[in-house]
């Protein structure tokens, strides 16, 4: 930590927060961070690197940088940020604020951060600020929050407009689309998953009001959908429900979407066609692989069977379902990718999940409660702490080949705008031919002669 003499930080752009990626949506880490310091008698600036340019200017006049990191992407573009941010404002204090700011804290601590929080942060941040204020020494780690916040509603004034960020699609209408969460944290403790390290299956839920209002602005500023962007919106169903029946009393034609694991949807069938009449159009649901062995090892809770139906229910209320996937870990073969690719194709299912899917790697931060289980001991090589995760090897060179081949079908795809059916075509050629072997000729799907099945326009969904 410096020891330049204490800052002015409630001047206006004495404060700089900095967003990097929150799935194409106006950051709402920011905005909930700009509320609490706001609330505090603070004027924090804001920045959205997903959409806007760093600016000297705006760094020069900054005491206070906080970077926020809520994934791992975010993380990748946050630390060349601050590397910026340190080389035109060599004294300001750097703050990174997040979950994934917590996994990979031992990196930044080593690499220019002077802070680093987790959790329920926000509290924390303002008394960092105070504490700077001071012209005291914060410490650099504090143990990660896990207490109850009063929220403010999220200040989204100082944010670029919702023109700017992902929109939401169907039938040919495009809609401009916000994000609100209901709750933090989750109930359950994944192995793959970023979240338990940090909450330890606890979920923390935002007061009814404070959602409500904060869908209030965002339908004010031109939004006609809204993404609940909740680790798992089904975590606290009767408080989920009683959102989504208000939202809907309020603005009858706001249609909206969320993620629930698989197992939630089965518990809560019965609750499905109100989530459709209300508006729901659809739902990410993390299925990551068809199987069991695999889904075993990431403890996720559900089967093969399990997933099928859930999906079964999800289209019978009415929604269109969005599942993703996880089909690279050190235990999938190459037989579980040739059947997962021919089952999505089968299932009509290749405009329902992003092509991006099929090249999704386990990924093992530090951290990660993989780390903690024999089973992944065997595939691990080393810590790349650059890139903030273990490196691992999978058993089958072919399942290496075929991971890189459709990375590079999917990120031309991407480029090219080619239709997700056609990509999945490539893919399931690239998948027999690694395994040796020739596709039966497949039939054309309905989803190649449908409009698009309900989306948002960023594909990344985790």
């Amino acid at each position: 930590m410096r020891s330049e003499p204490p800052p002015r930080l409630r001047e206006s752009g004495a404060i700089l927060l900095l967003s990097c990626y929150e799935l194409g949506h106006q950051p709402l880490a920011l905005a909930t961070a700009a509320a609490f310091l706001e609330r505090a008698g603070f004027q924090p600036d804001a920045v959205d690197l997903a959409v806007q340019q760093l600016d000297a200017e705006r760094v020069a006049r900054a005491s206070l940088v906080a970077v926020s990191v809520p994934m791992h992407t975010a993380l990748r573009i946050g630390v060349h940020a601050a590397e910026q941010v340190r080389r035109w404002n060599p004294a300001a204090t750097i703050c990174f604020f997040g979950l994934y700011a917590v996994l990979n804290h031992s990196y930044l601590l080593e690499h220019g951060a002077d802070v680093v929080l987790g959790g329920e942060c926000e509290d924390a941040l303002v008394d960092l600020v105070r504490s700077l204020e001071r012209g005291e020494r914060p410490e650099a780690l504090p143990a990660p929050v896990l207490t109850r916040l009063d929220f403010p509603v999220p200040s989204r004034h100082g944010l670029p407009p919702l023109r700017a960020y992902a929109a939401f699609e169907r039938d040919g209408e495009r809609r401009l689309a916000g994000a609100v969460e209901a709750s933090r944290g989750c109930l359950h403790e994944c192995l793959h998953c970023p979240i338990p390290p940090l909450y330890g299956g606890r979920f923390f839920v935002v007061p009814r009001a404070v959602v409500l209002e904060d869908v209030r602005g965002q339908v004010a500023a031109g939004a006609r959908h809204i993404t609940f962007a909740d680790p798992d919106f089904l975590n606290g169903p009767g408080h989920s429900l009683a959102v989504v029946r208000a939202m809907h009393g309020e603005f009858p034609d706001l249609t909206f979407d969320f993620t629930a694991k698989v197992e939630h949807l089965l518990r809560h069938e019965r609750s499905l066609p109100e989530l459709a009449a209300a508006g729901c159009a659809f739902v990410v649901t993390a299925a990551e692989s068809l199987s069991d062995v695999v889904l075993e090892k990431l403890d996720k809770g559900h089967t093969r069977a399990d997933l099928e139906r859930a999906l079964d229910a999800v289209r019978d209320a009415g929604i269109t379902p969005r599942p993703s996937f996880l089909p690279f870990t050190p235990w999938t073969t190459l037989d579980d990718y040739v059947t997962l690719v021919d089952w999505l194709i089968a299932e009509d299912l290749t405009d329902c999940v992003e092509p991006v899917q099929l090249a999704i790697r386990l990924l093992v931060p530090p951290g990660s409660a993989l780390l903690g289980r024999p089973d992944i001991r065997p595939f691990l090589k080393d810590l790349d702490a650059a890139a903030f995760t273990w490196r691992w090897e999978h058993p089958d060179a072919r399942m290496e080949r075929l991971y890189a081949t459709v990375s590079e079908i999917v990120h031309w795809a991407n480029h090219a705008r080619e239709s997700p059916a056609r990509t999945f075509r490539k893919v399931r050629d690239a998948a027999y031919a690694a395994a040796g072997r020739r596709p039966e000729a497949a039939r054309a799907t309905h989803a190649e002669r449908r409009p698009v099945a309900p989306r948002l326009t960023e594909p990344w969904f985790c």
